[in-house]
Protein backbone atom coordinates (compact mmCIF):
# COMPACT_ATOMS: atom_id res chain seq x y z
CA UNK A 1 0.00 0.00 0.00
CA UNK A 2 1.30 3.61 -1.08
CA UNK A 3 2.58 5.60 2.30
CA UNK A 4 0.15 8.40 2.62
CA UNK A 5 1.88 11.74 2.79
CA UNK A 6 0.86 15.73 3.78
CA UNK A 7 2.70 18.26 1.69
CA UNK A 8 3.04 21.64 3.79
CA UNK A 9 3.86 24.70 1.54
CA UNK A 10 2.54 27.89 1.36
CA UNK A 11 3.62 28.25 -2.46
CA UNK A 12 1.04 26.13 -4.73
CA UNK A 13 3.85 26.18 -7.59
CA UNK A 14 5.94 24.16 -4.71
CA UNK A 15 3.09 21.86 -3.58
CA UNK A 16 2.37 21.05 -6.92
CA UNK A 17 6.01 20.10 -7.99
CA UNK A 18 6.30 18.25 -4.39
CA UNK A 19 2.93 16.28 -5.25
CA UNK A 20 4.06 15.57 -8.69
CA UNK A 21 7.47 13.95 -7.52
CA UNK A 22 5.92 12.28 -4.72
CA UNK A 23 2.87 10.86 -6.49
CA UNK A 24 5.25 9.37 -9.55
CA UNK A 25 7.20 7.74 -6.45
CA UNK A 26 4.81 5.61 -5.63
CA UNK A 27 3.35 7.73 -2.85
CA UNK A 28 -0.41 8.51 -1.81
CA UNK A 29 -0.69 12.86 -1.16
CA UNK A 30 -3.54 12.74 1.16
CA UNK A 31 -3.78 16.46 1.97
CA UNK A 32 -2.10 19.70 1.56
CA UNK A 33 -1.55 22.55 4.19
CA UNK A 34 -0.60 26.30 3.50
CA UNK A 35 0.29 27.71 6.34
CA UNK A 36 1.52 26.43 9.79
CA UNK A 37 -2.11 26.06 11.68
CA UNK A 38 -3.21 23.37 8.40
CA UNK A 39 -0.17 21.70 9.08
CA UNK A 40 -0.76 20.76 12.26
CA UNK A 41 -5.17 20.86 12.00
CA UNK A 42 -4.11 18.08 9.23
CA UNK A 43 -1.68 16.50 10.42
CA UNK A 44 -3.46 15.13 13.41
CA UNK A 45 -6.42 14.62 11.32
CA UNK A 46 -5.08 12.69 8.67
CA UNK A 47 -2.08 10.89 10.88
CA UNK A 48 -0.22 10.56 7.56
CA UNK A 49 3.06 8.26 6.74
CA UNK A 50 5.12 11.46 5.73
CA UNK A 51 4.71 15.23 6.02
CA UNK A 52 6.83 17.59 4.00
CA UNK A 53 7.37 20.69 6.02
CA UNK A 54 8.21 23.91 4.73
CA UNK A 55 10.16 26.16 7.33
CA UNK A 56 9.17 29.79 6.44
CA UNK A 57 5.40 29.82 6.58
CA UNK A 58 3.42 32.96 6.82
CA UNK A 59 2.04 32.11 10.03
CA UNK A 60 4.85 29.76 12.30
CA UNK A 61 8.02 28.64 11.46
CA UNK A 62 8.36 24.75 10.56
CA UNK A 63 10.96 24.21 13.50
CA UNK A 64 7.95 25.84 15.81
CA UNK A 65 5.58 22.96 13.75
CA UNK A 66 8.07 20.38 14.75
CA UNK A 67 8.04 20.90 17.98
CA UNK A 68 4.26 20.42 18.14
CA UNK A 69 4.14 17.33 16.74
CA UNK A 70 7.14 15.69 19.05
CA UNK A 71 5.05 17.42 22.06
CA UNK A 72 1.61 15.67 21.04
CA UNK A 73 3.38 12.63 20.10
CA UNK A 74 2.64 12.58 16.37
CA UNK A 75 3.89 9.55 14.43
CA UNK A 76 4.29 10.82 11.14
CA UNK A 77 7.61 10.93 9.72
CA UNK A 78 8.90 14.64 8.55
CA UNK A 79 11.16 15.62 5.59
CA UNK A 80 11.74 19.11 5.87
CA UNK A 81 11.84 21.30 2.81
CA UNK A 82 13.25 25.00 2.62
CA UNK A 83 14.90 27.89 0.70
CA UNK A 84 16.83 28.31 4.34
CA UNK A 85 19.93 26.45 4.31
CA UNK A 86 21.69 27.76 7.13
CA UNK A 87 23.58 25.00 9.28
CA UNK A 88 21.80 26.00 12.33
CA UNK A 89 18.45 25.89 10.84
CA UNK A 90 19.24 22.40 9.29
CA UNK A 91 20.50 21.36 12.56
CA UNK A 92 17.79 22.60 14.90
CA UNK A 93 15.55 20.93 12.56
CA UNK A 94 16.96 17.38 12.90
CA UNK A 95 17.49 17.76 16.38
CA UNK A 96 13.39 18.32 16.48
CA UNK A 97 12.91 15.32 14.71
CA UNK A 98 12.66 15.74 11.26
CA UNK A 99 14.57 12.73 9.29
CA UNK A 100 16.07 14.67 6.18
CA UNK A 101 16.13 18.28 5.14
CA UNK A 102 16.29 19.23 1.58
CA UNK A 103 17.18 22.32 0.79
CA UNK A 104 15.37 24.04 -2.74
CA UNK A 105 15.69 24.14 -4.95
CA UNK A 106 15.73 20.56 -5.52
CA UNK A 107 15.25 17.80 -7.94
CA UNK A 108 12.42 14.92 -8.29
CA UNK A 109 15.19 12.27 -7.82
CA UNK A 110 16.33 14.15 -4.68
CA UNK A 111 13.16 14.66 -2.99
CA UNK A 112 11.93 10.91 -3.37
CA UNK A 113 15.42 9.72 -2.40
CA UNK A 114 15.26 11.39 0.82
CA UNK A 115 11.37 10.99 1.27
CA UNK A 116 12.72 6.68 0.88
CA UNK A 117 14.80 6.99 3.47
CA UNK A 118 12.64 8.62 6.20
Amino acid sequence: MAKSVLIVDDSLYMRTLIKDALESGGYNVVGQAANGEEAIDLAFELQPDLITLDNILPDMIGTDILKVYQDEGLKSKVVMISAVGQESVVNEGLRLGARAYIVKPFTNDQLVEAVNKA
